[in-house]
Formats: structure tokens, C-alpha cells, sequence
């Protein structure tokens, strides 16, 4: 039987943590297994800045995955982003040794190591050297120079840099949560491969992808990746500020923001307001949507337009270097109501939505198919270009044995749980069902480990 080609991609975000296992169908589209998604509490704009949350978040995600499709994980390919990120434009050139030969793969990789060993900043480490045009003997404008013949080999290089002990506690983390790291790749090149079509790549295309902590920005033309740059802002941002100008919790800020926030205050009138419950018996708080929406949009005018200056700087001004089918906006933060329109109206450019199932099967749920999840189809799809064999089916035989020992763990909880009432469960848990949708909060856990292990001990 042939060996199957499981690609696994981890997107270590600011608000969430995402584990999406998938393999490519006899079409030639991304299936998707299983995804395990959990709550992100070690990162901050994008970079580590608590190892064992981090630890905790990204093992939880991946058994999430690995219970949903009945595979394990032996290594990931990771998104990296944060504000640590820059990019310069970089030429270099090899004088080949018989230009009689034709020119291989083997002389553009010579080049590429060669751009590797540049003399960086202190601390800083080159992540993408990505090649751009090729120039031989002169001749300019060659995009494909696999086998032309020529004695000097040029080419000009997008090069990705970044912070190399960010780049390392990533590492350390996923090594930590007992998986393997088989490659890294720029969180806005990975949502580009998921959500942008050929044709406005050659067109030319902005690429904004929305997160949590941070707003990447990839640019196109040609086919070619032009300019990349790592905005430390998003979407928590705009909760902090609805925190701060509402007085009200970051939970309820959240909830405003997703559920009635707009981007364009003129869309509320004067007399739409919310009431949202007051704290332990408090008077609930009456919130005018106008001045929800006045917030949001102020904020939201902030980082398009810090992206809008990265996008002058690439020099879209130019006509050689318009940006014909626009800018695509993708990550949570492009589910915000009206953000469409707010970004044509600062940016005078085509705008829509990128959603990823431009890669997916036809029978993807229409969670995956989310904005949200555009990074991490994008790694998975990164990880098949790689042909990593990244996860192997649990024999059923596994499973038999586990699932009863899973039962008792759940009967235990169960009776941890008439003992004390905590306010640390928030979910029910069932019985019949063996699947890690039943999380318990850590503390809770924490609390009756002791408890399990002599059940278990008992048991046994």
C-alpha cells in the first residue's frame, strides 16, 4: 500500500492555537482530517513570551486534532510572524565554473546559500530567501533560468529576517509538546497560498491578513511575492479599547465587537443600544452601538492605515508596479461588519474577503472554509509541497485499549464534580462521548490529580 502524504501545520496565533491535519484528494484539493483549536495564552503580537502556556496551549490543540482524525502527529510546519519580522530586497550573482553546462536546480541553490550567509543584525537570523528574477549574462527579466546556458548567474532575492531567539522559543515549545519541527514558513505567505488565486498574483495583490495580535501584510505582482511586513496590531486592539472606553470586561468586549461591532459608525442609529449585565449584582450598563462603532472604526482606521504605508513604501504609486486586483483581506479581523468599505474608502483599492476553500475539498465544513483559518490551511498546504509524511493512522487496536481507562478518568471527574461545586467548569461533561470537545480548566485539574492517579492505581 502506498504510504500516505499526512501534512500537519501549526498557526501559534496570539488568540488561539490551531492543529490542522490534512492530505491532498485524488483532485488534487486539501482534505481536511481534523483540526484542534485551543485558547492561546503564552503569546503576545505574535511571539512567545510564556513557554509553558505556549507548551500547554499547542498540546492541547494537537490532541484536539489527533482524536478528531484518528492520527498522530510526528512533526509540524509552524507560522511565524510578530512584530521582530522585517524584509529587505537583496541581489546577488555566482560565476559558474563550465558555461558550457546548462544551468540546474543545483546552481540556484548554490545562490541561494550564498544569500543565507549574509552578515545579518546582531540577533537576527534569516528565515525565507525567496528568489525574484533571474538575470544571465545580463539578460534581464528571466524567471525560469533552469536550462538556459550562461556564465554569470544573477538574480535579485526577497529575503525574510527575523528575531533568532523568537525563532528559537517557537522551536523549543513545539519540541517541549513532543513533536517534531519540519519547517517554518511566514505566517502571511502561508494565509497567501491558502486564500489568493494565480491570476491576481500576476495581476498584482495586497494580501492583509487580520490576527489576533498582529496584521500581515503580503504583497504580489507578477506572480512574484514583492514586499512583507508584520504590523503589531489586530483585532486586540480594538477589544482593549472597547474595554477601556466602555468599562466593561475583556470577555463582554470580545462578544460586543464580534456580535454588534462595526467598522462604519454610520451605519447605528442614535437610538440602538445593548444593555450588558452588570458585575455581581451590579446594574447592567446600557452601551449606544454609535459609540461601540465610533470606537471600532478609529482603531481599525489606525491599521489600515500603518498597512496602506507599507503598501506606498512597496511603491504601488508606481505603473509598473499597480496593484490591479487590490488587496485581499483575511484572519478574523476581516469578519468585522463593514471593514470591506472602510478599506476601499481609505485605500481608493478593490477590496473583498479571502476565504481559503480556494484549495479546500468540496466537502470542507464551513468552519474550516472561515477567514480564521486561512494561515493554517496554508501551512498544511506549505507541509504537502514539502512531501512530509507528518502523521501516521492509530491502529484501531490502540483505541479499544485506551477507551476504557478514558471512561474511568471521565467517571472521576464526574464524581470530583458533585463533591465541589466549581466555577471552574464551564462545560458539561458527557459520558458517551470520548472526544477532548469535553475540556475541563486546568485549575480544576489541578486540583484533583491526585484524586485520578489513586482511582486509577485502585483500578488497576
Amino acid at each position: 500500500m502506498e504510504k500516505e502524504n499526512i501534512a500537519v501545520g501549526l498557526d501559534i496565533g496570539t488568540t488561539k492555537i490551531v492543529a490542522m491535519i490534512g492530505k491532498k484528494n485524488e483532485y488534487g484539493k486539501l482534505e481536511i482530517l481534523g483540526v484542534g483549536k485551543s485558547k492561546s495564552l503564552g503569546v503576545a503580537r505574535g511571539v512567545v513570551n510564556n513557554i509553558t502556556q505556549t507548551i500547554q496551549s499547542i498540546q492541547q490543540a494537537v490532541i484536539e486534532a489527533e482524536a478528531n482524525s484518528g492520527y498522530k502527529i510526528n512533526d509540524v510546519v509552524v507560522g511565524i510572524a510578530g512584530q521582530h519580522i522585517r524584509s529587505i530586497q537583496h541581489t546577488d550573482y555566482v560565476i559558474r565554473t563550465n558555461p558550457e553546462e546548462v544551468i540546474s536546480g543545483r546552481d540556484i541553490q548554490l545562490l541561494i546559500d550564498q544569500v543565507n550567509k549574509l552578515a545579518m543584525l546582531p540577533g537576527e537570523e534569516i528565515i525565507h530567501v525567496l528568489p525574484q528574477e533571474f538575470k544571465i549574462d545580463g539578460q534581464s527579466e528571466i524567471k525560469e533560468p533552469i536550462g538556459m546556458y550562461g556564465g554569470r548567474l544573477e538574480a535579485s532575492f526577497h529575503v525574510v529576517v527575523g528575531q533568532a531567539s523568537s525563532i528559537r522559543n517557537v522551536g523549543r515549545c513545539i519540541q517541549s509538546s513532543g513533536i517534531e519541527l519540519s519547517g517554518l514558513t511566514l505566517e502571511p505567505l502561508a494565509s497567501a497560498d491558502a486564500v489568493l488565486s494565480q491570476e491576481e498574483k500576476e495581476a498584482g495583490v495586497a494580501l492583509i491578513d487580520i490576527g489576533g495580535g498582529t496584521t500581515d501584510l503580503a504583497i504580489f505582482k507578477d506572480g512574484i511575492i514583492r514586499h512583507t511586513a508584520v504590523v503589531p496590531f489586530g483585532g486586540n486592539v480594538i477589544t482593549d479599547d472597547i474595554k477601556e472606553g466602555c468599562s466593561i470586561i475583556e470577555k463582554q468586549a470580545e462578544l460586543l465587537k464580534t456580535k454588534f461591532g462595526s467598522a462604519w459608525p454610520g451605519e447605528n442609529k442614535d437610538n440602538e443600544i445593548v444593555s450588558i449585565p452588570g458585575l455581581r449584582g451590579r446594574d447592567p450598563k446600557e452601551i449606544s452601538l454609535k459609540n461601540l462603532s465610533k470606537i471600532i472604526h478609529a482603531r481599525v482606521v489606525e491599521i489600515i492605515e500603518q498597512v496602506f504605508t507599507e503598501i506606498k513604501a512597496y511603491g504601488h504609486e508606481d505603473p509598473r508596479k499597480k496593484l490591479i486586483a487590490g488587496i485581499v483581506l483575511t484572519g478574523g479581523g476581516s469578519q468585522l461588519k463593514h471593514i470591506k468599505q472602510l478599506v476601499e474608502y481609505i485605500t481608493g483599492m478593490d477590496t473583498r474577503i479571502g476565504y481559503p476553500n480556494e484549495h479546500l475539498a468540496g466537502n470542507s465544513s464551513e468552519e474550516i472554509s472561515s477567514p480564521l483559518f486561512a494561515t493554517a490551511v496554508g501551512l498544511v498546504m506549505n507541509s504537502i509541497q514539502n512531501n512530509t509524511n507528518s502523521a501516521y493512522k492509530i491502529e484501531l487496536k490502540e483505541v479499544v485499549v485506551e477507551a476504557p481507562k478514558q471512561v474511568v478518568f471521565q467517571q472521576v471527574v464526574e464524581e470530583a464534580k458533585t463533591e465541589t461545586i466549581s466555577d471552574a467548569i464551564e462545560e458539561e461533561i458527557n459520558l458517551e462521548t470520548e472526544t477532548t470537545e469535553n475540556k475541563i480548566k486546568r485549575s480544576f485539574f489541578d486540583r484533583y490529580v491526585e484524586k485520578i492517579k489513586d482511582f486509577l492505581d485502585n483500578a488497576e
